[in-house]
């Protein structure tokens, strides 16, 4: 059963796990929303589908022909991603009367865990002990779930939006994922048609905003610097279908690890060490696209 990030530490009674999970999910959409599976192992091997199986009309007598759906077999090999906070005893038990020294080096910590993650689920290459990202599997996806405003880029419009989420199916994709400038481009669009843009409250008590009715999530690491032809200014505009069989996260067992390492040998201080055995999965190959050159 995949479960998101904020559900599963629900099932845990370590309030240090639930804090720092909490202070992950807080400020990412997309943690907030992609569910992970735990897996047994170091890595997921998984048949991507490539084409349904085809059915006919026959008349009386017509020889039957045979259809079978094709594959391909994909493999996602698990990260390590984590560090180390030490914090220095002198301080905790000077200063705790002024903050949480601990609970502030920890906060810092996860903060620095989920920027690292977020980073690499737009453009992780799979090299130098990463993950493949959103950039690197929709690159291996059909021609049809990448599409370019123009050779040299173009501006955002209403009609190429929604051709992106055409291209997602079967369904609605769950999210919109774009960066600031395109959220931006997004909302005047939306207020030039003479509409507005709908907007709710989530479960972390913030404003989520909606594009017909698909939430939409800001990310600060979507490069608004991308070469498109002549261009040097576009950026990249994601529709993705989220949970099992889609777009899903995965995790070694025990997911979001906090650990007290314990009292350090070489400096006065106690270490807090976080880690994450995780991955990323497109389990179909119409489950996500992407609109790129998407020009200012």
């Amino acid at each position: 059963m995949a479960l998101t990030l904020a559900e599963g530490a629900k099932l845990s009674n370590n309030v240090v796990l639930q804090g720092v999970v909490e202070t992950i999910v807080r400020e990412s959409p997309v943690l907030q929303a992609l569910p992970f599976i735990d897996i047994t192992g170091n890595a997921l091997v998984y048949n991507q589908e490539n084409s349904l199986a085809t059915a006919s009309f026959y008349a009386v007598g017509d020889t039957w022909q045979e259809s079978t759906p094709t594959f391909t077999q994909q493999q996602a090999t698990l990260a390590i991603l984590g560090g180390d906070a030490d914090i220095d005893n002198y301080l905790r038990q000077t200063r705790s009367n002024v903050q949480d020294i601990e609970a502030v080096v920890l906060e810092l910590k996860a903060k620095a865990i989920r920027q690292t993650w977020e980073q690499t689920f737009i453009s992780g290459t799979g090299l130098a002990n990463t993950f493949a990202g959103l950039d690197t599997l929709l690159a291996a996806a059909p021609a049809s779930q990448t599409i370019a405003a123009g050779t040299n880029g173009n501006t955002l419009t209403l009609a190429l939006l929604d051709q992106l989420i055409d291209a997602v199916r079967p369904g609605k994709p769950d999210m919109l994922l774009m960066s600031r400038r395109s959220r931006r481009q997004l909302t005047a669009l939306v207020r030039a048609s003479g509409a507005l843009i709908e907007t709710h409250i989530n479960q972390f008590g913030m404003w989520q905003e909606y594009y017909n009715g698909i939430p939409i999530g800001v990310s600060d690491y979507i490069s608004e610097t991308q070469t498109q032809g002549t261009s040097n200014v576009a950026t990249t505009i994601y529709a993705l279908q989220f949970g099992e069989g889609r777009l899903c996260g995965l995790q070694g067992g025990g997911g979001l690890q906090v650990e007290r390492v314990g009292e350090l040998e070489t400096k006065d201080a106690v270490r807090w060490r976080i880690k994450w055995y995780t991955s990323l999965a497109m389990f179909g190959t119409l489950c996500a696209a992407r609109l790129i050159g998407v020009t200012p």
